[in-house]
């Protein structure tokens, strides 16, 4: 019960990492604010928690809707914002629509600066913590998924700001950077176009069965939420199946 007490916000609750992560952080204790567009599968994440789950829909492309979320989860305080919403949209990139790139960065960069600006002083009463998920798209460029990787090399790069920048504060700030999941967002139908499908095969996980599933990677946001990674902030976990490994 590392989570007994705990007052979270998890964002993207409505089905993969979100849902699966709030799940977790609830059987282990937590009272779970879960923030997503898709209102019927926050119903559902909700329905599967129970009591201790409040579903509060919003829309992360609205700077708005992202505070009155924070405000809502923050009635009584709050100790750990995880940051899971995102989008992946990916294709060739001469043909990749500009609105889609910029869309792409409003959901996954600044719904999650925004969303910490505002959970910020409320974590900063309860030497709390943010959890974001970044990906190994942060990390490593990947082949047709160049807004993608923009995104979320962002995302790796303000955790770490803010890791240093609240510190002294008393407030961590990590994040999970996953590799191939097998979630809806995964699962899309591919893309319209010239497809090196052996380029993109060489980036998928090098372990037997390496491809994660949406718990694998709620138990390592778990983790570093929890007070057990204590002294961890500006950390930057990947869990990948080797899909990094040359």
């Amino acid at each position: 019960m590392r989570f007994a007490g705990k007052r979270v916000l998890v964002t993207g609750a409505a089905s993969g990492i979100g849902r699966a992560t709030a799940l977790l952080l609830a059987r282990e204790g937590a009272q779970v604010t879960l923030g997503d567009i898709n209102e019927a599968g926050l119903a559902e994440t909700a329905a599967m928690i129970g009591d201790s789950a409040r579903a509060v829909p919003y829309d992360a492309e609205n700077h708005s809707s992202c505070r009155a979320l924070v405000d809502a989860a923050a009635q009584d305080g709050l100790d750990v914002l995880c940051n899971v919403a995102g989008m992946l949209k990916w294709g060739p990139s001469e043909s990749f629509a500009v609105e889609d790139f910029e869309r792409i960065l409003r959901i996954n960069t600044t719904s999650a600066f925004v969303l910490c600006q505002a959970a910020i002083p409320h974590l900063v009463s309860s030497r709390g913590n943010v959890v974001n998920i970044g990906s190994t798209s942060g990390l490593r460029g990947m082949i047709y998924t160049a807004a993608y990787c923009a995104s979320k090399h962002a995302v790796v790069g303000m955790t770490t700001a803010l890791a240093a920048e609240y510190a002294a504060q008393g407030v961590r700030v990590n994040a999970v950077c996953p590799g191939h999941v097998i979630t809806p967002m995964t699962q899309q139908a591919p893309p319209q176009g010239d497809i090196d499908w052996d380029m993109v095969m060489r980036g998928m996980p090098k372990l037997v069965d390496g491809s994660c599933a949406p718990e694998d990677i709620a138990e390592a946001v778990a983790w570093l939420a929890s007070d057990t990674a204590r002294k961890a902030t500006g950390t930057v976990l990947v869990v990948d199946g080797g899909q990094l490994v040359s």
